[in-house]
């Protein structure tokens, strides 16, 4: 085993994986760049995948002719032989295949750690993201505004674009913005970023996890080896705690971000205007100006708030004040993310089908002054009393729907009695154009419509895009006249 270790020298010589057994747990977007890039080290290839269906065999019979070697619907055994694994991010710790390499003495990285070690000597550096919600957004506004800097970016990582192609690929970049997942940074003790930012912490994935403790101490490895910036949110004390932690180079700063007037090293708002108070020259008497709230699209509270994360990671890497508003003005949101649907009656119609927890159905909630919430799915083990809590002066009606409806309703029933309440009992997918039908009659012209479900989707849609494009949908019906439910 010499010349495998989980952490240390960031890169190792790759010639070391030559003839090597290596084991890849998990296809899909990681798992396939991973077994193509150890296949062409020269590595021997054996990809272990749970699931054998048609999308998995179609990859399968990409990698064969490579000399891979692929097993479908074998998620536990490790291979005879194995000498690294390398695992894709959706695996749990507890996996018994991890277990049985931990016994054996083989090391586990994860997609992330390998292209880290794989980056060649003039390779760009990493400005990291992470946090319980509110990554994607904020990355693909870190690239907005580095571009609009002039420099060659990419958005890559659990956005969805692998690490692995940018990182063996020809295509020249000067910086990149990395999205990490807790799942990511779990298996990827050697990487070092030039700056990284944990946006929030809230209970997620515990089931993954195991614990809230070590849910926050693997996003805190996104600190480890900070060059120049430690990003953190001041509203979320965690987040400057996991900084305090962190072992970092010297010179390294804490940077804070506040939706309030900020203090030295810290980015905030005056007036409505996002200043920064960190990257100048006295930051204990000067501000310079970055953007007008206006310039966020859309200018919600938790919105501006990764709109400063953005700003913060970007000044760390020498960014213009100039290019931090040319590049807010120039970003546009992904599909249901606080998505503006239509306006119908006078009452709008707002999609957020991201907010699969309470943190970002919090923050959606947040927004609006008068709501009518389209709620529920799989909690995911969640609690509901603190969300209803916050957001019970808000709530001109509630609608139900998934399988976990029941939670919302009695934590409802506690801390909003009075609050008028639709609980739709079914769950198929048609339920959606109910759920918007009632929450028309439910609604006053000025009030907002959200559906920020605080659930994950998966016990009626394929996934959070399918729910929104249902939501979408009924609203247009809606507003053609032809009521939601109508064929």
């Amino acid at each position: 085993m010499a010349g495998f270790v989980t952490s240390g020298a960031a890169s190792p010589d790759v010639s070391d994986l030559a003839g090597r057994q290596v084991t890849v747990a998990g296809l899909g977007v990681s798992g396939v760049p991973a077994a193509r890039a150890l296949r062409g080290l020269g590595a021997s290839v054996t990809v272990v995948n749970g699931s054998d269906g048609a999308p998995q065999r179609a990859q399968a019979a990409e990698l064969e002719p490579l000399g891979i070697t692929v097993r479908l619907g074998d998620g536990v055994t490790l291979p005879e032989g194995t000498e690294l694994v390398v695992t894709t991010p959706g695996w749990k710790p507890t996996s018994p295949l991890f277990l049985a390499a931990a016994e054996a003495g083989v090391p586990v990285w994860g997609d992330v750690e390998l292209a880290w070690r794989l980056r060649g000597p003039d390779a760009p550096p990493w400005l990291a993201v992470t946090g319980t919600n509110g990554k994607t957004t904020t990355v693909r506004m870190l690239a907005a505004i580095l571009e609009a800097a002039g420099l060659r970016t990419a958005a890559v990582g659990n956005i969805g674009v692998s690490l692995l192609d940018i990182v063996l690929g020809d295509e020249p970049y000067d910086v990149l913005a990395v999205e990490l997942s807790s799942y990511q940074l779990h298996w990827a003790p050697s990487l070092r970023a030039h700056s990284g930012a944990v946006l929030n912490l809230a209970p997620d994935h515990l089931d993954w996890h195991g614990s809230m403790a070590a849910y926050a101490a693997d996003k805190g490895r996104i600190y480890e080896g900070n060059q120049v910036a430690c990003v953190y949110n001041v509203a979320d004390p965690a987040t400057e705690d996991l900084v305090r932690a962190a072992d970092v180079e010297e010179g390294c700063r804490a940077i804070g971000f506040t939706l309030g007037t900020p203090g030295p090293s810290q980015l905030g708002v005056v007036e409505n205007i996002l200043v920064d108070r960190a990257f100048v020259a006295n930051r204990q008497q000067q501000a310079q100006e970055l953007a007008e709230v206006s310039d966020v699209n859309p200018p919600a509270p938790h919105n501006i708030a990764n709109a400063l994360a953005a700003a913060a990671l970007a000044r760390s890497f020498g960014v213009p004040p100039a290019a931090v508003r040319d590049g807010l003005r120039a970003f546009r949101p992904d599909p249901h993310r606080v998505e503006h649907v239509a306006d119908v009656g006078g009452v709008a119609y707002v999609d957020d089908s991201k907010a699969t927890n309470t943190h970002a159905a919090e923050a959606s909630l947040g927004a609006y002054e008068h709501i009518v919430w389209i709620a529920g799915g799989l909690a995911k083990g969640a609690t509901f009393d603190e969300l209803v809590l916050t957001a019970a002066k808000r709530l001109r009606g509630v609608v139900l729907i998934g399988a976990d409806r029941a939670l919302i309703r009695e934590a409802l029933a506690r801390h909003a009695a009075d609050v008028p309440v639709v609980d739709l009992d079914r769950t198929d997918t048609g339920a959606m154009a109910a759920a918007v039908r009632e929450a028309a009659r439910l609604a006053r012209p000025g009030d907002t419509v959200l559906m920020a479900p605080a659930c994950a989707s998966m016990d009626m849609f394929t996934n959070y895009n399918e729910r929104g494009d249902a939501f979408a949908a009924a609203v247009q019906d809606l507003a053609s006249g032809r009521g939601p439910d109508e064929q």
